[in-house]
C-alpha cells in the first residue's frame, strides 16, 4: 500500500508538473563496490577485511512556479544482499529531502522542510555526499540576498521524537536538540568572505533532570582567486557547554592552488583541529568538532578522523598536497597527507611521537557520457606506532582501501522554459 501510495503520488506530481512554470524529474542510481582493509582504523594483526557493494537509489523532483519553489527526494540505501530475494520487506526508503520555499520578493524567502545544507567547502556544515545516506537537517531557512554578489541565511531547528503532551527527553537522534545560526557571504571581485555564527544545543540527563547545553561555532572563511592561482584560509572558535563540560577548542586551515597548464595543477594545504593531551584529568573540552561537515572530503579518504570516530580526542594535524589532472573526460588526482596529533598522546606514562602516519589516495575518474560516471580509486595507509596507540590495531598490517564507483544521473523530465 505504502508504494501504491507513493507511485500515485509522484504521477500526480508529474502530471502537475506538464502544466507548471518549472519542473524537472530526475534519477540516481550509484552503485559502489569497496575493499575495506584497514578502514577507519588499523587492520588487527592476520584480520581480513571486508568486500561488498552499497547503492543509493534517488529520485529527485523539483518545482518553482511564481511565488514557490519545492524539493522532493526519494532515497534507498542497501547493500547488496541486505533484503532476500523473495522478501517483501524493503525498510530502506526514505524521504532525504522534501521542502518548500516561500518566494517573498527577489531579495527575501523562508524554506523549511527536511533540506541539505551546505556552505563554503562542507567544513562546519555539508551534504556528505559521499555517504550513500547522505546527511539532511529539518529546518527553517530566512534567506536574505540584499544584492546579487552577498547572501544571508539565518537558520533555526527544533527536534523531538514524537508529539507527546509531556516534555520528554530528546533521543539525540539528529545529534542535536536543536541550532540556530547565521550566515554570511559575500563575493568582492576576487576576494570571497564568509562568516559563521552556530549555535548548538544538545540535550540530556543530568542528575535526573533535563539539561539543554550550548556551544558556539563561530569564525570567517576568506578565499581569493587571480588568474592561475588561488587560496583560502579559514579559522573557527568553539566555546560554550556540551553535557555541563566548558568547551574551548579551536581550528584553523590554509591551502593554495596553481593551475600549471590548461590540465596540469597543483597544491598544498594544512589543517589543524585542536586536541587534549590524553593524561589531561580537567573536565574541559579542548578537541575541536566539525559538527555537520562532510569529514570525508577532509584528512585522507579513509576516515581515520572526524567520520564518526575521533572526537573528543588528541586533535588533529594534517599537511598535504594535491596534484591533479584532468582532460576530457578524464580526471585524477594524487593527494598525500602527512598526519600527527596536535595535542600529546601517552600511552602509559610514556609520552608518544606526535607522528600518526601518511596516507596516500589516489583516484580516477572517467566520463563515459554526460549522465554516466566511472570512478575509482586506491588508498593507504602507512601508520607509526602512535597511530597504534591511538587507533589500536596493527600498523604492519597492509592497511588499504579501495573502490569503483558507477554514477547514473539522467534527467527523466524537464518541462519547457516559459
Amino acid at each position: 500500500m505504502k508504494n501504491l501510495l507513493l507511485t500515485a503520488f509522484f504521477a500526480t506530481l508529474f502530471v502537475t508538473g506538464l502544466m507548471a512554470q518549472q519542473f524537472e524529474m530526475s534519477a540516481e542510481i550509484r552503485p559502489r563496490l569497496e575493499n575495506q582493509h584497514g578502514f577507519k582504523t588499523l587492520l588487527p594483526t592476520d584480520a581480513d577485511g571486508a568486500t561488498f557493494i552499497s547503492q543509493r537509489s534517488r529520485l529527485n523532483f523539483k518545482y518553482k512556479h511564481e511565488k514557490i519553489k519545492f524539493g522532493l527526494t526519494l532515497q534507498n540505501v542497501r547493500v547488496w544482499g541486505d533484503v532476500g530475494t523473495l522478501s517483501s520487506d524493503d525498510r530502506a526508503t526514505s524521504f532525504h529531502e522534501a521542502w518548500a520555499e516561500a518566494l517573498l520578493s527577489d531579495k527575501v524567502s523562508l524554506k523549511m522542510g527536511r533540506q541539505e545544507i551546505v556552505y563554503d567547502d562542507h567544513r562546519i556544515f555539508g551534504n556528505v555526499g559521499w555517504a550513500q545516506q547522505a546527511r539532511s537537517h529539518d529546518a527553517f531557512l530566512f534567506k536574505f540576498s540584499p544584492k546579487d554578489n552577498q547572501k544571508l541565511d539565518i537558520g533555526l531547528a527544533l527536534n523531538a521524537d514524537g508529539q507527546g503532551g509531556i516534555d520528554a527527553l530528546y533521543s539525540n537522534a539528529a545529534g542535536y536538540k536543536t541550532f540556530q545560526y547565521a550566515w554570511y557571504h559575500g563575493k568582492f571581485e576576487k576576494v570571497g568572505v564568509s562568516f559563521l555564527l552556530l549555535n548548538t544545543g544538545i540535550e540530556y540527563l543530568d542528575n535526573g533532570d533535563q539539561t539543554l547545553d550550548y556551544m558556539q561555532t563561530f569564525g570567517p572563511r576568506i578565499t581569493y582567486k587571480s588568474g592561475k592561482f588561488s587560496a583560502n584560509a579559514a579559522a573557527y572558535g568553539q566555546t560554550g557547554k556540551v553535557r555541563d563540560v566548558d568547551v574551548s577548542s579551536s581550528y584553523f586551515t590554509g591551502n593554495i592552488g596553481f593551475k600549471v597548464t590548461d590540465n596540469f595543477s597543483v597544491g598544498a594545504g594544512m589543517e589543524y583541529l585542536s586536541g587534549k593531551d590524553s593524561n589531561d584529568e580537567e573536565a574541559d573540552f579542548k578537541s575541536f568538532a566539525p559538527l555537520f561537515g562532510t569529514n570525508h572530503k577532509f584528512n585522507g579518504w579513509m576516515d581515520y578522523f572526524y567520520v564518526g570516530n575521533h572526537g573528543g580526542s588528541v586533535g588533529l594535524t594534517d599537511i598535504n598536497a594535491t596534484l591533479a589532472y584532468k582532460k576530457d573526460k578524464f580526471s585524477a588526482k594524487l593527494i598525500p597527507h602527512f598526519f600527527s596529533t596536535a595535542a600529546d598522546l601517552y600511552d602509559g606514562s610514556t609520552k608518544m611521537d606526535s607522528n600518526l602516519g601518511t596516507e596516500v589516495d589516489l583516484t580516477l575518474g572517467y566520463k563515459i557520457a554526460n549522465n554516466i560516471t566511472l570512478s575509482g580509486g586506491f588508498s593507504m595507509m602507512f601508520a607509526t606506532e602512535t597511530m597504534e596507540v591511538l587507533k589500536g590495531g596493527d600498523k604492519d598490517e597492509t592497511n588499504s582501501w579501495g573502490w569503483i564507483m558507477f554514477t547514473f544521473k539522467p534527467k527523466l523530465y524537464t518541462s519547457p522554459a516559459k
